[in-house]
């Protein structure tokens, strides 16, 4: 969470005094209205807010058709929703390296390519774009969707297009910890309108056929789902936090490109796809073996510099997915997608070591977090203390 006050506070008010603040409602209509504002802002056609990140994951990926028989490529570095979001559409997860950015890496992509992918997730990890153009081509001709899992990188950007906005469908987490926050909350952005239909059905399926009207135009059938629905004090945070969403990413990028400029040449800091796209929420610094990294942190620690070693970062790390790495979808095995028979000699033989290119990068990377509230002289405190190790 970067900024958050009165605004918000004011907004939970209007919504609660409202004492209408259900999401079908006849008086803020704050959800619908985030919704609208959100994808005007992306510069989709479609918007649905739901309850998390995860939620925009598995809702996107059911309006996609993914389900058991079907491969869902994941990056080996990404938060363990991700993967998870591919188990509870009865589909498995199929674990790929990230290239020199720590994003998903095409090249792997294409040796993974089966005859049962069914969508590949890039995710823009920290705010840093994956190489979308380098995807649509891995894909192209497949009919192989692509769902953007921009959680973390909400107001990014890739050669000036939306991050969310580029693939089949983009998804966006609001949790506490992301660029803007409602302390939980998620999204799924679409120009399919398949897509927005069957993510409709599926986030409230046990409401939107009996609420307002919200099957006016939907020609998919009704099907069984989740309930994944928000109320509008979550709209009326939301529409306040968007509001300063350029902002927060204005002054992000100010204060990172800063502090590379002044770390740079003494340091050397990762790739980027887009580095005028990126979020900003990072400085990366690549060294050359595990040790330069660990010393380096060791030291800034001393001090009193966070350093971030993406290694560590626990569930982040494929090596780490408990879930995943054991086979254990569901705890009622014949709900377990690793047991369907559908899924019998898909791509899952995962070991700790099958990608060895991410965990040497994860190793050797260390992240100096950005806030876009330093001012210059904290900067340049920051830089001075950096290089004085």
């Amino acid at each position: 969470m970067y900024r958050i006050g009165q605004e918000e506070i004011d907004a939970v008010a209007r919504a609660i005094n409202s004492r209408d603040f259900f999401k079908i409602n006849c008086s803020g209509k704050e959800v619908y209205n985030f919704e609208n504002e959100w994808k005007n802002f992306i510069g989709t056609e479609y918007a649905l807010l739901m309850t998390s990140g995860y939620a925009a994951i598995v809702s996107a990926l059911i309006g996609a058709g993914v389900g058991p028989g079907d491969e869902v490529i994941v990056p080996a570095y990404t938060y363990i929703a991700t993967a998870l979001a591919v188990l509870e559409t009865g589909a498995v997860p199929v674990i790929c390296d990230a290239d020199e950015t720590l994003t998903l890496d095409a090249e792997d992509v294409k040796r993974k390519i089966t005859k049962a992918t069914k969508a590949i997730i890039p995710v823009h990890i920290q705010g840093f774009p994956s190489n979308m153009d380098a995807l649509a081509e891995a894909v192209k001709g497949t009919g192989i969707k692509i769902i953007e899992d921009a959680c973390q990188s909400a107001g990014g950007t890739y050669k000036g297009r939306p991050l969310g906005s580029i693939g089949d469908a983009g998804t966006f987490s609001f949790n506490y910890f992301k660029i803007i926050t409602s302390g939980e909350g998620g999204c799924v952005v679409t120009n399919d309108r398949t897509i927005y239909e069957r993510s409709l059905i599926y986030h409230d399926a046990s409401a939107v056929a009996f609420f307002g009207d919200q099957l006016s135009g939907i020609s998919q059938d009704l099907f069984g789902g989740r309930e994944y629905r928000v109320s509008d004090i979550t709209g009326a945070i939301l529409r306040e936090q968007l509001k300063k969403l350029p902002g927060i990413r204005r002054d992000l990028k100010k204060n990172q490109k800063l502090l590379t400029d002044l770390l740079l040449p003494k340091y050397k800091t990762a790739p980027s796809h887009d580095i005028e796209g990126d979020l900003g929420t990072t400085v990366a610094l690549r060294f050359e073996v595990e040790g330069q990294t660990r010393e380096f942190a060791e030291k800034c620690g001393k001090a009193g510099i966070g350093i971030t070693i993406p290694f560590d970062t626990g569930k982040h790390v494929y090596t780490n997915w408990t879930q995943i790495m054991e086979k254990r979808g569901a705890l009622h095995p014949k709900m377990d997608p690793y047991k369907f028979p559908e899924n019998k000699g898909l791509q899952t033989d995962y070991t700790p070591d099958m990608c060895k290119k991410t965990l040497d990068l994860l190793s050797r990377t260390a992240y100096i977090l950005v806030n876009p509230d330093w001012t210059e002289e904290t900067v340049y405190d920051i830089a001075k203390t950096i290089k004085s190790v």
